[in-house]
């Protein structure tokens, strides 16, 4: 295989993609992974594997690192994913799975628009947190589809079912559970600050 058309296989794999990213991000701010791994709370180990490809990141590191990076998560994936087309078919909507928890993130929404949607599974009994600079640049919704959710904003939890929609508050360290036996889905809208 050409190096060509590896680069090009790697750019439609997420994980793969999103390893480009980070690593491109790291540089361009002139940082050492010591320096990221001191600014996410991450380990420069597991930056270095997840930026190899070597390793998929979890959600919550993946929270970890845009944090660091100043930039909402749905940001560095819509940059990871670099589709520029308005019309985003379901088939090629990028999906990406935390390998560690199940939790399956759909992009659905066309990279670049002002607007994010994005769909999420989370399967029965998980929990994945997230740190308030996760949320510092954007203004996010979650809109049930079905099941149900305990989110924690802060100190405040929110018990979500079916049809239910939360317009979350000011940035906070937050938690998404799923406590019952079947996955739970939800939509999350995302809208830059």
């Amino acid at each position: 295989m050409t190096k060509g058309k590896q680069v090009q296989e790697q750019a439609k794999d997420p994980v793969h993609a999103i390893a480009a990213r980070l690593k491109r991000e790291r540089e361009v701010r002139h940082w050492s992974l010591s320096d990221l791994a001191h600014r996410s709370g991450v380990s420069k180990a597991m930056i270095s594997k997840v930026e190899r490809g070597e390793a998929s990141p979890t959600a919550t590191v993946l929270g970890r690192l845009s944090g660091a990076f100043g930039l909402p998560l749905s940001v560095l994936l819509a940059l990871a994913e670099q589709a520029p087309e308005r019309l985003r078919p379901h088939v090629e909507q990028p999906v990406w799975h935390d390998p560690e928890t199940g939790y399956m993130r759909r992009a659905v929404s066309p990279a670049g628009s002002a607007v994010e949607l994005v769909e999420v599974s989370l399967p029965p009994k998980v929990r994945v947190p997230y740190p308030a600079s996760a949320f510092a640049f954007q203004q996010q919704q979650i809109w049930m589809i079905s099941g149900e959710l305990e989110f924690f904003e802060g100190e405040v939890v929110h018990h979500l079912a079916k049809g239910d929609c939360l317009l979350l508050g000011p940035p906070a360290d937050c938690v998404f559970f799923n406590a019952g036996n079947e996955p739970t889905h939800y939509l999350i809208t995302l809208t830059r600050r």
